[in-house]
């Protein structure tokens, strides 16, 4: 029989532009419509320039580079908020923290040992009955799991994965317990998994002053048998193996390179001497290191090592032309826990750290590749964001996304159609008070509801180093109406903090 026109037939079928890519259908032949694979690759407090494809040129990451070489990089892609949970909230529900449940990193307990009990794990859950990515992907036939660190509620909470669009979990529910790389153990679901070899240690705490920091010895007890990252990684390759013959969605929200310093020897050794040293003594919340910069670099590279073993069973399945990778970061790079951001050129050319609302905090780097449909070795200057996400994965199937997200859809831009691309008016954030507008080429921050505005030209001031505030009054016009209009208050994250005695 003869083919018929694809167009025509995919209105009838209901489906959308996206699906254009898919091979034709052919009448009386085997050839179905096979849904692809989407893998989404979320590294922790990973800088703008912290990979090679960016610019950086003391750390290795050749696997996440060769993503690159083979697809699209993004250079103008934004996460949902400076820090974690809210960050991973935005991806999931497509709504930016002006209209987000999440706002920013909180704990349940008012107990001020909330550090040190190993019992009480997990931050502010997700409220029953969210619309996530793994809920609209699950009823639509695809098989999902979440392998790293969660953050957006604790075990039997509303918010375990499970209950929010993932057939599997696997990693860390809590983000505190995520600063320990050899925890005690992880959760597979609703189950703690042992790992062997790991003793329970509090972070909490400095290098002794009797022990010596230029002494391996000294820092034994901040060790253990079983890498979480490690695990993880394993897990990661056992679900593809899993669900090779049905669509999955991978979301791998790794916990790489979020302090504390802690890695295997033997990825340590790959920078013995590369770097001059001091050793770090450790402090609130994160571990001490003989060799801080090392292990940091080796920590990177491990990850990258473990997303290459992921890239190599795709091909080794016969699944790659068939999967959609994306790699990015939950926010900027961090400031402590003995990192050295200015060493490493952490955020490339961008002002300000994670936290900040600066470019540094939030603007991140963005990779995509799908052999066959992204044209390789491309960049877009698209402004994205992660609220663009879930429209984007909808697009793909040609379903319609929920009704009241703030994204859109970026996959005209991963298909090489940028005239066919939707841009936004502005894109926002808010984060403890303070609040943050891109539009167009123009960028402004506020430090706070009484302070006054920052406006900065990006096309030539990507450094935001110069305050056009003054000089442009009907642009600061539109902005003030947007940090007025963009958001709904929080009960739970107001903009404007009471003080303790109001």
């Amino acid at each position: 029989m003869s083919k018929l026109n694809r167009r025509d037939f995919l209105k009838t079928i209901g489906l959308g532009a996206a699906a254009l890519s898919i091979p034709p259908i052919e009448w009386g032949c085997k050839k179905t419509i096979k849904k692809p694979n989407i893998i989404y690759i979320l590294a922790d407090d990973l800088g703008y320039g912290e990979i090679g494809s960016y610019g950086q040129t003391k750390i290795r990451t050749p696997n996440i580079d060769k993503l690159a070489d083979e697809g699209i990089k993004f250079t103008q892609h934004y996460s949902g908020s400076p820090v974690c949970a809210p960050s991973r909230c935005v991806l999931l529900t497509g709504k930016h923290t002006g209209h987000a449940y999440i706002r920013a990193n909180d704990e349940l307990s008012e107990r001020g040992d909330v550090w040190h009990d190993p019992n009480l794990e997990g931050q502010r859950p997700l409220l029953p009955g969210t619309e996530t990515i793994g809920t609209i992907l699950q009823k639509h036939g695809y098989t999902t799991g979440a392998i790293g660190k969660w953050g957006l509620g604790g075990p039997d909470s509303t918010g375990q994965p499970n209950k929010q669009g993932f057939d599997l979990f696997y990693g860390y529910l809590c983000q505190r317990i995520a600063h320990n790389y050899y925890p005690t153990h992880l959760w597979k679901n609703g189950t703690k998994d042992t790992l062997e070899g790991n003793e329970y240690f509090f972070p909490h705490q400095k290098l002794p002053e009797n022990k010596d920091p230029l002494d391996p010895a000294s820092y034994a007890p901040y060790k253990g048998k079983t890498y979480s990252m490690d695990r993880m990684a394993e897990e990661a390759l056992q679900f593809i193996r899993e669900n090779k013959d049905r669509p999955f969605f991978l979301y791998l929200p790794f916990p790489v390179p979020h302090v504390s310093l802690q890695v295997p020897e033997d990825s340590l050794k790959e920078y013995e001497g590369a770097f001059t040293e001091t050793p770090y003594k450790g402090d609130r919340g994160y571990t001490p290191h003989p060799k801080p910069r090392a292990a940091y670099a080796a920590m990177i590279t491990r990850m990258d090592r473990e997303i290459g073993r992921i890239l190599d069973l795709l091909n080794e399945l016969g699944l790659e032309d068939n999967t959609l990778v994306m790699f990015t970061s939950d926010n900027g790079p961090t400031f402590n826990g003995g990192t050295d951001s200015t060493f490493f050129n952490s955020a490339g050319p961008l002002r300000g750290l994670k936290t900040q609302l600066y470019e540094g905090g939030i603007r991140v780097p963005m990779i995509a590749r799908w052999p066959g449909k992204i044209q390789p070795g491309t960049e877009t200057g698209h402004i994205s964001a992660f609220w663009d996400v879930l429209p984007t994965m909808a697009d793909l199937l040609g379903i319609q996304a929920p009704h009241d997200i703030d994204g859109i859809s970026f996959l005209p831009t991963l298909m090489g159609q940028p005239e066919k691309q939707q841009e936004h008016d502005y894109l926002y954030w808010e984060y403890l008070g303070r609040q943050a507008v891109r539009m167009g080429d123009w960028k402004a921050y506020r430090a706070a509801y009484d302070k006054d505005i920052e406006l900065y030209n990006l096309k030539n001031d990507i450094a935001e180093s110069h305050n056009a505030a003054a000089k442009n009054p009907e642009i600061m016009g539109k902005i003030r109406d947007i940090l007025f209009s963009a958001r709904i208050e929080s009960g739970l994250f107001p903009l404007v903090r009471k003080k303790r005695n109001e």
